[in-house]
């Protein structure tokens, strides 16, 4: 779920009306993603988690065609937008009101792709009802998404009820606080957890959750 939290370290490009945006290489294309800082305190800004994630996605390009895949809390959609140009048939969601610059961003960059993806509204444990049950995931994404402990419950619910036997959650998360790590210990009584990628300089792992006991088509370490 998007949240305001600029970046001190971070250099950005100012563009028109005071709206940054960067230009990013994944798929052999320039992926150009404009951020947001909204006056109702949401913002959609790139963060190395989905960078990271990104990049991830992209070294297992062909764990991904044509699997149904699902982000939460996009935010600018880059995540989303590189699985949709390795091929996915990709939902990329977040609040009402971080969604406008999502959708910019996700019909900028995935012109010509395999399967058109779909920006829908998503309020963790509230918007439920907008995601049947029968649909199926073979991928749920998320990239810097823990860090409001409030929301970790309809977080959790979220996942529950988008995940079956066969679904492979990603999460890319930078450990900031302990409330964060917690987290993660609340996944792990549900799900199997593994760390599959660390990226130090960043401070950012890649978490890999699955249902326990179960075969599922995962990505390799």
């Amino acid at each position: 779920m998007s949240a305001l939290r600029c970046d001190p370290n971070k250099k950005y490009v100012w563009r028109g009306c005071g709206i940054p945006q960067e230009t990013f290489s994944f798929c052999d294309r320039d992926v150009v993603i404009q951020e947001s800082i909204g006056g109702g305190g949401e913002a959609a800004i790139i963060w190395p988690a989905a960078i990271i994630l990104g990049r991830y996605l992209e070294s297992n390009k062909d764990k991904i065609v044509d699997r149904k895949v699902i982000e939460l809390g996009a935010g600018t959609a880059l995540t989303g937008i590189v699985a949709s140009l390795l091929g996915a048939e990709v939902t990329i969601t977040d609040t009402k009101e971080a969604l406008e610059c999502t959708s910019v961003n996700v019909h900028k960059n995935t012109k010509d792709v395999r399967h058109t993806p779909l920006v829908k509204q998503l309020r963790w444990g509230a918007d439920l009802h907008m995601y049947p049950d029968s649909d199926h995931y073979d991928y749920i994404l998320g990239a810097d998404i823990v860090y409001i402990e409030d929301t970790f419950p309809d977080l959790l619910r979220t996942l529950r009820h988008l995940c079956d036997k066969d679904t492979v959650i990603l999460l890319a998360s930078k450990i900031r606080y302990e409330r964060d790590e917690r987290f993660f210990n609340m996944l792990r009584q549900e799900y199997d957890v593994r760390v599959i990628k660390e990226v130090k300089e960043d401070e950012v792992k890649i978490y890999k959750a699955t249902l326990p006991r179960r075969d599922v088509a995962a990505m390799p370490c």
